[in-house]
């Protein structure tokens, strides 16, 4: 079979040549073959024409044309050589030069071209990946370094030598750096080449990144301290940091209200014990639309929502005259302050003629007001109302009700709750009064449903001399139980009351005070 196909071959060669030299303008006695291989040459290539170095120097000058396959290359004429930008299959094929004139010599070259196995790049064994090591100072590295390489020994410019270099410099101190190359043919046209590199980590500067290149191709090997601070942890950190850092800036700028709300009803203050009745004052303009609002959304709101008491007033806020002493008296019993600004409210005498003087007047009676404006309504608003808002809204709580402020978990609600006093919350029934429970006052006096309503007579009124029922107990009811009326000898009247008693360890004066009440009643 091998026979076979040598034969083949040649067969195949002979007829290409005899193709060659029948075409007419092929001279036999001048005929040569001539092999490039693409992908191997430079930029370009020159094809000369052999005729030019059989002609005498002391000639004139002459000028040449050139045929591919006896066609005229009309590009070419004059000049005594062929350049091709790049090699390709397509330029395979049979080229005549000749001088210009009549009977004049030609020469035929026969240009074969194929494809460069020397061209082609290296398969690294492992691939080209780079490789790290961590090694001490003092430790022995070796790299071993194997390539499987495409070559053609019949190509005379075929590299197959593998070069180590460490961080782009050349080794060429071959005493400390040791060679060792290996090569073999594993199969036809296949050429493996082994290097491997041996060296002492004498100190720093012998760690690195070392490479083994071949026909422009790298495999890189890394070879690092074991021993140096190694910064990955940090970095990784920093990285997990900023994400955690972005995204509690996405979650805040999105849920900074009830998270505010949030701290605020866990950790703020409470505002007991200052002697107000209300938790807000509402001054609004009695007409019909803000009554409404009033009356049907911001009230029910707060009272019911929320668990504020909520005190209204239609009255104006700031007539022209001085506060009237029921409005002083509201707003000092309120803890809030909440003013509907609607255009009714800035349509008022005060706010036409000198708004700046009303809106100082107000912030003297109240710290910190809150003014609730509508969005269809605040084009309306002049530009003097407009920059004494501006100005001022430091000391103030401006809020906007918008179209869908109407849901209990839109904004406008969210900021009301932060303005207004923390809500007291009680999770049983009967835990007291709100302005002691929380201060830790455990005087009955002050206690919802204590045991001071029951107004049986004290069975001994003169002091703690027997057993007594305990100070608080809670009662199977809500409303006090008087006992049954029953028929008995009188019994001798208590004594005066005397107010000063009140905080002493005898009660017989809380009793029947609340039982003479209970008895008007």
């Amino acid at each position: 079979m091998a026979l076979l196909l040598v034969a083949l071959l040649i067969v195949c060669g002979i007829w290409n040549k005899t193709i060659a030299i029948g075409q007419t303008c092929v001279d036999e006695s001048r005929f040569k073959e001539q092999v490039v291989y693409f992908g191997q040459q430079g930029p370009s290539y020159i094809l000369q024409c052999p005729l030019q170095t059989l002609q005498p120097q002391s000639l004139p000058k002459t000028l040449w044309t050139w045929q591919k396959d006896c066609q005229q290359l009309l590009n070419q004429e004059g000049k005594a050589f062929l350049e091709f930008s790049s090699i390709s299959l397509e330029d395979q094929g049979n080229y005549t030069c000749m001088q210009q004139g009549n009977s004049t010599p030609s020469f035929t070259v026969r240009l074969v071209v194929k494809e460069s196995q020397c061209a082609k790049a290296p398969d690294f064994k492992p691939n080209s990946d780079s490789t790290k090591f961590w090694r001490n100072v003092g430790s022995i590295v070796k790299l071993n370094c194997t390539a499987l390489l495409f070559w053609d020994p019949s190509e005379e410019q075929c590299e197959t030598i593998l070069q180590w270099s460490k961080d782009g410099q050349p080794l060429t101190n071959h005493t400390i750096y040791l060679h060792n190359i290996t090569s073999w043919s594993p199969d036809s046209g296949q050429l493996i080449v082994s290097s491997l590199l041996e060296f002492t980590l004498k100190e720093a500067e012998d760690f690195g990144l070392y490479s083994c290149t071949v026909r422009n191709i790298s495999a890189d090997f890394s070879v690092q301290n074991l021993n140096s601070p190694s910064h990955t942890a940090a970095v990784i950190a920093a990285i997990v940091l900023l994400l955690l850092l972005g995204i509690a800036a996405v979650v805040y700028s999105r849920c900074h209200l009830n998270i505010k709300l949030w701290y605020k009803n866990s950790y703020g203050d409470y505002e007991l014990n200052d002697g107000k009745l209300y938790d807000a004052y509402i001054s609004y303009v009695n007409n019909d639309y803000d009554r409404k609002f009033v009356n049907f959304i911001l009230k029910p709101h707060l009272e019911n929502k929320n668990g504020y008491k909520v005190h209204l007033n239609d009255n104006d806020i700031l007539p022209n005259t001085e506060p009237s002493a029921e409005l002083l008296m509201n707003i000092s019993r309120s803890r809030r302050l909440i003013v509907l600004l609607s255009h009714a409210y800035l349509e008022q005498d005060w706010c036409t003629n000198n708004f700046r003087q009303g809106l100082l007047h107000l912030l003297e009676l109240c710290q910190q007001p809150i003014l609730v404006t509508l969005e269809g309504q605040i084009k309306r608003m002049s530009p003097e109302i407009k920059q004494q808002l501006s100005e001022n809204q430091h000391r103030l709580t401006l809020l906007t009700w918008k179209h869908n402020s109407v849901t209990p978990s839109s904004a406008f609600w969210k900021e009301l709750a932060l303005a207004m006093p923390r809500r007291v919350i009680f999770h049983k029934e009967s835990a007291g009064d709100p302005q002691t429970v929380l201060q830790d006052d455990k005087d009955p006096m002050l206690t919802l449903d204590p045991d001071y309503l029951d107004c049986r007579s004290d069975t001994d009124p003169a002091g703690d001399l027997g057993l007594r029922l305990p100070m608080h107990r809670a009662l199977a009811c809500k409303a006090p139980v008087l006992p049954a009326a029953h028929i008995e000898e009188a019994q001798p009247k208590a004594a005066d009351i005397d107010v000063s008693d009140l905080g002493s360890r005898n009660y017989e004066a809380r009793s029947d005070f609340y039982c003479l009440v209970t008895e008007d009643i």
